[in-house]
């Protein structure tokens, strides 16, 4: 049983995403798995509702900042902390993710960075992170660790390969 929610990208940022990005960017559509000069992103991680990207999707890749968001409604300073990286979402309202929960873009082996932020948005640590053969059971452990420092208030799961943004999980 998961303990911890993975959290998506909120509606309400997603609608400013599909504007104008973190980066000041417009956001510019394409349609998945199409060619052309658009980025091959069939199975690459949809952050607005927690699943890969299905061939004829129409998605678009945007710079996200999520602890800039983050801060912002929370009053906290991430100063240098703060990071801006892109991810895929779908270009109309999706609706979110669907399902029973547990946590998105796992699979077996896949290496993650666990990073622990405090309330003021600096980190405060992080970890190595291999998805064990219990995926669920290994997130729980390794959020339950990240949480047991009292000074964390939320993490965020990051590829290692190429540090992507995978989800954010809040203190409980």
């Amino acid at each position: 049983m998961t303990t911890y929610t993975a959290l998506s990208i909120p509606s309400a940022t997603l609608k400013e995403l599909r504007d104008t990005d973190d980066s000041g960017r417009p956001m510019r559509p394409y349609t998945a798995g199409a060619g052309g000069d658009s980025p091959d992103c069939v199975g690459s991680p949809l952050r607005c509702c927690l699943r890969a990207v299905e061939p004829g999707e129409r998605v678009a890749l945007v710079s996200y900042a999520p602890l800039r968001r983050w801060a912002a409604a929370t009053g906290a300073g991430p100063g240098a902390y703060d990071e801006v990286g892109p991810v895929f979402i779908h270009a109309e309202a999706c609706g979110g993710p669907r399902g029973a929960g547990g946590y998105p873009f796992a699979r077996v082996g896949a290496l993650r960075t666990i990073r622990r932020y405090n309330a003021a948005g600096h980190i405060v640590g992080g970890r190595f992170f291999e998805i064990p053969e219990q995926m669920e059971a290994g997130f729980d452990r390794a959020f339950g660790e990240a949480f047991a420092e009292p000074e964390v208030a939320l993490v965020h799961v990051r590829a290692l390969e190429y540090g992507c943004f995978q989800f954010e999980v809040r203190r409980p």
